[in-house]
């Protein structure tokens, strides 16, 4: 089988690595970001190195949580009108990838045009600076979509350490966590090979070992750049493995119930360990395996290949419990009873997820519909 693996955004990271924007070349742009982005001001000091360079800005800040297609929408209405060479995404997951769309779609109508795509990360948890996967949301039918294309893989993304100081508690256990999973789910990948392993494995071992201490000394600028850079490595990896099935479940829970993603994934990954791991049959598998191979990497080892993937994922539970991250869906405040009507529906659109495509082990749905129950406090 030939593996591929390539990389067509340039990274610059680093303390002041925003000095990059001055090195651009561009004539206008279009900076998308969330209103808190214009409103704490961080937009401003962007807007005034682009002024500094000759660069005309103008801001778009509609950006919500979860954009969606309406959102998406807007933004190219007002790429339209500015007719920008280049495309700026400032803040988390939600501006980088309403972004990654709009540029996308303007490029459709603009064929003749070369639009640049400079990704500024503010949180450290998607890696979406550096894939061609953007999640949209569809509020008329409660659902998220994965949509994935080479072409919205971003051209410059700059990791700034300082621009992730302020980020509340809660934020970076969510966007960490998040990374942790797209490790995982590249590792065990059908499609990960050495390339983007090497990629996951460092940036798992950041995670693992850092994580705790960033959420709980979020000034400390070392760490937070540690962990920033992990979020980007991710990126990459799972950028050409892809993802399995606990984004999957997540994108359809997520879009049903309204719940940040970070904290989804951390409250399905160790069912769904469990479940690639096949620890309910007597034999050892290939897929088992594959975890203990990751427990390794993080330093935990038991007597066997079993012993230590249940170990492994023990040791996940309590670091979710450090995080302050609920792990069941009451914890949430979601009634049992939507919860359970909600989940035939969900799983079917868990299994047309692209995600699932490249699990490592092939579900059915009533398998998901299982992972799912288990979600429920003394799940079943």
């Amino acid at each position: 089988m030939l593996n591929e693996f390539q990389m067509a955004t340039k990274i610059v990271s680093g303390k002041d690595s925003l000095r990059e924007l001055n090195q651009l070349t561009l004539k206008k742009v279009l900076l998308v970001c969330d209103p808190y982005m214009v409103q704490s001001g961080k937009s401003d000091g962007l807007v005034q190195r682009l002024a500094e360079s000759g660069i005309e800005c103008t801001i778009f800040s509609d950006i919500t949580p979860d954009p969606t297609i309406e959102i998406v929408t807007k933004g190219l209405v007002s790429a339209l009108s500015v007719e920008p060479d280049g495309i700026i995404a400032l803040g988390g997951g939600s501006a980088i990838d309403a972004a990654k769309a709009i540029r996308y779609i303007y490029q459709i109508v603009h064929q003749d045009m070369a639009i640049s795509l400079i990704c500024i990360p503010t949180t450290s948890g998607t890696g979406s600076e550096v894939t061609s996967f953007s999640v949209i949301s569809d509020p008329t039918s409660d659902s998220k979509y994965a949509l994935v294309d080479k072409k919205m893989i971003p051209d410059i993304a700059i990791l700034d350490p300082q621009l992730v100081l302020t980020v509340p508690k809660h934020i970076t256990a969510d966007t960490g966590i998040d990374v942790f999973t797209h490790c995982i789910e590249a590792l065990v990948s059908t499609k990960a090979n050495d390339f983007t392993d090497a990629n996951s494995e460092k940036a798992i071992t950041i995670i693992w070992n850092n994580l705790v201490t960033a959420y709980n000394d979020g000034d400390n600028l070392a760490i937070r750049e540690s962990i920033h850079n992990a979020s980007c490595l991710a990126g990459i990896a799972f950028n050409e493995a892809s993802l399995g099935i606990c984004h999957s479940l997540s994108h359809a829970l997520g879009g049903r119930f309204h719940l940040p993603h970070g904290r989804v994934n951390a409250m399905l990954l160790p069912h769904v360990i469990s479940y690639n791991a096949e620890l309910e049959n007597d034999r050892e598998t290939d897929n088992l395996e594959k975890y203990c191979r990751i427990a390794g990497v993080l330093g935990i080892q038991s007597g066997t290949a079993k012993s230590t993937v249940y170990a492994f994922i023990s040791k996940l539970k309590r670091l979710m419990k450090q995080l302050e991250l609920p792990q069941s869906i009451e914890e949430f405040g979601i009634n049992q009873q939507d919860f359970l009507e909600a989940i035939p529906e969900m799983a079917e659109k868990a299994m047309q997820d692209k995600c699932t495509l490249t699990n490592p082990r092939k579900p059915q749905q009533a398998d998901l519909e299982m992972i799912y129950r288990k979600l429920l406090r003394g799940g079943y």
